[in-house]
């Protein structure tokens, strides 16, 4: 008879990853979860390096994942948030067109928002003002729902309140996967966990945990660094302030971002990173290049794309440029108004054909389920995510 160090096994210690922990326990009282994280602190990669935006679901396909669950999702980490004393502000944004050409997409993403259940408010230039004295536009939007908040703290409320029991600096090496067994897994110090299943939320990693387990993900995570500045002059911008995105990309373009802490970030770009957790020019991975260069999906979107990353890429190594990507929104920025901050990585899954997977993704295979696509807006849709995963890794115990 096989013995259980626990009945479900969670990979990744990320929002995600710790929501899922957190709706296990919740939907099945008793349940033993164990929460595998490589690093020594939850939330040290994509949950604890965004811009805390608290996403209203405005830009999502009607019906995706990504629509019904970050509509969702807002509302409940604005609850969850306020129930648990978490830094939390319901600022509401601005996305602004400073381009005539810009304006069809801009009605566009009023219907998608009314379809999506989201209250929306059209603007003209002097109402723009109104909401943000220096910053300049042709037309805009207010989303009421749009907010700031602390996600790091939303994750380590979350390991708490999970009763999981959350093991740091554990990075997993091997998995060994038995329909009739269960699945046991090898960390970096030897120690071997047996559990009857095994959720993958590694997040930047989850395409290899996939490979571990022995499925094929169909994808692979293509990592995109998004680069910050934050504000010399914070005064200059009130909330939130976005341009009004390409449909082309899942990358929302350079915003403006007041967090809860009173700072203003400007970003991010989206430039290829040299490893998956390359915040910088510097951190380079032979391994981990090689394996997104030898994915053909990377240089499918290298050649479909080539003009939009050559933009992407001169605004990081050029904070000139940057400053004038800034400018179309609010003209009054300089480049000495803009300190660098810390960078982000994005785990992008990319189809073979270079397609970038647009809605979350996650796939069930014998005893597993794993995470495959979560990135922007997953920290604001973690709470729906977790319970959809854990409905899943529950359906997956054997009788």
């Amino acid at each position: 008879m096989t013995t259980y160090d626990c009945d479900v096994l969670v990979v990744g210690g990320g929002i995600v990853g710790l929501s899922t922990a957190y709706a296990l326990t919740r939907a099945a009282p008793g349940t033993r979860v164990i929460v595998l994280e490589k690093e020594n602190g939850p939330a040290r990669h994509q949950t604890g390096r965004n811009s805390g935006v608290i996403h209203s679901g405005i830009y999502y396909k009607p019906g995706s994942l990504k629509a019904r669950f970050a509509v969702r999702g807002a509302a409940e980490m604005v609850e969850f948030c306020a129930r648990h004393g978490i830094p939390h502000e319901v600022t509401g944004k601005l996305i602004v067109a400073t381009e005539r050409d810009e304006l069809p997409r801009l009605h566009a993403l009023v219907q998608r928002g009314r379809e999506n259940g989201i209250p929306v408010r059209e603007l003209g230039p002097a109402q723009i003002a109104a909401y943000e004295p220096e910053v300049r536009g042709l037309a805009a939007i207010h989303v009421g729902t749009t907010g700031v908040c602390d996600y790091g703290a939303v994750a380590a409320r979350l390991a708490e309140l999970s009763g999981a029991r959350v093991r740091y600096g554990a990075e997993v090496v091997r998995i060994d996967r038995r329909p009739s067994l269960g699945v046991a897994v090898r960390t970096t110090d030897g120690t071997v966990l047996r559990a009857r299943a095994l959720v993958n939320c590694a997040g930047l990693h989850c395409d290899r945990v996939a490979r571990l387990a022995g499925d094929d993900p169909g994808v692979r995570i293509v990592p995109f660094r998004g680069e910050y500045y934050e504000l010399a002059r914070p005064g200059l911008v009130k909330g939130l302030v976005y341009p009004v995105p390409d449909p082309a990309f899942p990358f929302l373009g350079v915003h403006l971002t007041r967090g809860i802490d009173g700072t203003v970030h400007v970003g991010p770009n989206a430039v290829p990173a040299g490893a998956r957790e390359g915040y910088d020019w510097r951190t380079v991975r032979p391994r981990e290049l090689a394996g997104t260069l030898a994915w053909p999906g990377s240089w499918h979107i290298a050649r479909r794309h080539w003009r939009y990353g050559a933009g992407e890429l001169h605004r990081s190594w050029s904070k000139r440029a940057f400053a004038e990507a800034v400018r179309r929104l609010l003209p009054s920025v300089r480049e000495a108004d803009l300190r660098p901050s810390p960078a982000g990585v994005r785990a992008q899954a990319v189809l073979r054909d270079g397609t970038l997977v647009d809605d979350f993704l996650i796939r069930s295979a014998p005893r597993t389920i794993h995470v495959l696509n979560a990135p922007s807006p997953a920290a604001t849709a973690s709470l729906p995510i977790g319970r959809e995963v854990a409905r899943r890794a529950l359906a997956a115990l054997p009788d």
